[in-house]
């Protein structure tokens, strides 16, 4: 084979396997840039955690996967399609429809994670400051972003695909009322969380309690379908939803004060004390750190009873912490105890004095010596 031969056949292979050379090189662009991207996100990622913006932080911290998958899925198909121009093979013809989707997808990704990544900074952020977040609230906007975008997402995707939203969306109108009365239970507790989560009658972390029910814990998870309250005895209950609008609820977290609604009774020997006793009584409660005396504070003679002169006192605590309360109560009993001791009278017991008419006689009793 003489030269020209030779150059002619490389030139006619060179023209018939130029597209290998061509898929080649956009793979290997393909990997130089995903290198960059990838090293450019973390760059930005470790600048950004040196400032208290979150949005970026969350911004870079998302862009971390999604951006080189769009690196890949961009050179990946564009090779595709490089190497499908030189066959007639069919599956190279799903190629656009394929980067498409992938490009929604990956857009989602992005979506989800920055909206997430978002919620998780925005509450650590706010352990160290003196207001408090509101959890149910915020897990409440971050849950119904997310299902937004993924339903958005979905909705492109079938769009994407030659699927028609608007005959999906007249198919779902007719369905949706037969979905809608076998889901009638699953419906009320999606509807009852929608409502927990705008009216907040409770957040997590609160102590909630129904006199309508035997419903009684801390609230530990406000979901869509049930709400997890963990009662006193460390036993997780899961109240469906729709419960909380049909029924009253307490929330004593929210509480401003506890109150003190003690009565007390002393002997009847003691009637002429009582006046004096009940206003020390009064005086120390006025002058304790521990009462609020800009509340109700009422030291009263109240009833004649059985066995007892009954007096009430009726008060409020500054703290609303149920074991500072119980410590409050103690100090409290404990020093009236001391101001009826202090006056000579004695807190009364159940007696009963029988009075006979006559004198009594009691015969056929001799008392033995000793």
């Amino acid at each position: 084979m003489d030269v020209s031969s030779f150059v002619n056949t490389a030139i006619g292979w060179a023209g018939e396997y130029s597209w290998a050379v061509q898929v080649f090189a956009v793979v290997l662009a393909t990997l130089i840039v995903g290198a960059v991207v990838r090293r450019t996100v973390l760059h930005f990622i470790e600048r950004t955690r040196a400032t208290h913006n979150l949005v970026d932080d969350a911004l870079f911290s998302a862009l971390h996967g999604p951006a080189r998958g769009l690196v890949w899925l961009l050179g990946l198909t564009s090779a595709a399609l490089i190497a499908g121009a030189r066959t007639d093979a069919v599956v190279f013809d799903a190629i656009p429809v394929m980067r498409n989707v992938g490009v929604v997808w990956i857009l989602t990704w992005f979506l989800l994670r920055f909206v997430k990544g978002y919620e998780d900074l925005y509450i650590a952020d706010q352990h160290g400051r003196d207001e408090r977040v509101d959890l149910s609230f915020v897990h409440a906007i971050g849950k119904l972003t997310r299902a937004s975008i993924a339903i958005t997402a979905a909705l492109v995707a079938l769009q994407t695909f030659g699927i028609s939203i608007a005959g999906l969306l007249a198919f779902g109108g007719m369905g949706g009322i037969a979905v809608g009365l076998a889901a009638q239970d699953m419906l009320a507790n999606v509807f009852g969380g929608v409502t927990i989560y705008l009216d907040r009658p409770f957040s997590i972390g609160d102590w909630v309690r129904s006199p309508d029910q035997e419903i009684e814990g801390t609230v530990e998870l406000i979901g869509w379908r049930r709400t997890v309250i963990r009662t006193f005895d460390k036993r997780p209950l899961y109240v469906p939803n729709s419960v909380f609008t049909k029924i009253s609820v307490e929330n004593p977290q929210r509480m401003s004060h506890r109150r003190i609604k003690e009565t007390i009774g002393v002997r009847y020997d003691d009637i002429e004390r009582v006046p004096v006793i009940l206003a020390e009584i009064r005086e120390y409660l006025i002058g304790n750190s521990d009462i609020d005396e800009s509340q109700t504070l009422m030291v009263n003679f109240n009833q004649f009873g059985a066995s007892s002169l009954d007096f009430f006192i009726y008060c409020f605590t500054h703290t609303t912490v149920w074991t500072e309360y119980h410590e409050v109560k103690e100090r409290v009993l404990l020093h009236i105890s001391g101001i009826i001791a202090k006056h000579g009278g004695e807190i009364a017991f159940p007696t009963r004095t029988l009075h006979v008419a006559g004198d009594v006689h009691m015969a056929g009793l001799v008392a033995e010596e000793p």
